[in-house]
């Protein structure tokens, strides 16, 4: 097939839904309709001639051809992408992008920023902040900090673990009352509870504390993230389970304090990257710094 009949839009849509395995997430990642990615699937099926997905209620896996014509688009694609990176970074740079967590970089990172800029001040960083984890092909960001329960790797990239999170009672001094002291872990239920993305967590501390599920555990409003429900903490709204690594200046400052010693671990922090190995001078320099910070607290 000749170059200038190439079918760009279709094969850039069945490589992001092959690696997804997923026209929904495709769309999300190309912001299209989930019916554009079908369509552009179904035509690029219709030249090829084959089937490159087997279709399920609700889900689609790649045939055996799919799988194939997915290695080589990722590969091309990823050879596009670097040699396109290699000229951008040609020009002299000293902008680096950082793709954070709302969470992490409202809590942690912002706060302790200017260390690094302390040390480089030759660097600026710009602070992305959104859940989704960075494709790092189109996106400009060249690092990542992602929290997650269960993974510590993604496909395509390579992940430093920084830290355990630890997660423990947290309430403000100003909501502390003398007809509800607290003694027990029991005594934390005469408080509203702050849940952050669900209740699992705050029902796995109580169980760790010896205390059966109940319906007071199951109460108290949600938040989607860990900064909101940090927000609501220092606002005196209830008692939250907090993570030590982002909320240790909070309780060394006084702002809330830790009832109790009892903690529960829900997952880690990462460090995410294409590739360590080809980052900027100024990424490289944003990696010593943060790795040695956590080193620091992990200590």
């Amino acid at each position: 097939m000749k170059r200038g009949r190439l079918p760009l839009t279709a094969l850039r849509s069945f490589e992001a839904a092959g690696r997804h395995e997923s026209f929904t997430l495709a769309a999300e990642e190309l912001f299209v309709s989930q019916a554009a990615i079908s369509r552009q699937v179904r035509e690029l099926e219709a030249l090829l001639g084959t089937a490159l997905f087997t279709r399920h209620h609700r889900k689609v896996r790649l045939s055996a051809t799919g799988s194939r014509l997915l290695e080589t688009l990722a590969t091309a694609f990823d050879t596009i992408d670097a040699r396109l990176e290699e000229v951008r970074a040609a020009k002299p740079a000293t902008l680096l992008t950082v793709n954070a967590e709302p969470g992490f970089a409202g809590c942690w990172l912002v706060p302790h920023l200017q260390h690094f800029r302390e040390e480089h001040p030759q660097i600026d960083v710009s602070v992305e902040s959104e859940a989704r984890l960075v494709d790092f092909r189109g996106d400009v960001a060249e690092l990542a900090i992602r929290h997650s329960a269960k993974a510590s790797s993604w496909p395509r990239t390579q992940a430093l673990h920084l830290c355990d999170v630890a997660m423990v009672p947290a309430l403000s001094p100003a909501i502390v009352r003398d007809e509800a002291p607290l003694e027990v872990p029991e005594d934390l239920l005469s408080y509203t509870l702050l849940h952050e993305e669900n209740r699992d967590v705050w029902a796995r501390w109580f169980a760790a504390a010896g205390l059966a599920p109940s319906t007071e555990i199951m109460r108290g409003p949600i938040f989607t993230d860990g900064a909101l429900a940090l927000q609501a903490l220092l606002r005196g709204h209830g008692v939250a389970l907090v993570d030590t690594a982002l909320s240790r200046d909070d309780l060394d400052a006084g702002r809330f304090i830790q009832p109790f010693d009892l903690s529960v671990l829900h997952g880690a922090y990462f460090l995410v990257a294409r590739d360590f190995g080809q980052l900027s001078p100024q990424a490289l320099a944003f990696v010593t710094w943060i790795t040695g910070c956590f080193a620091d607290i992990s200590a």
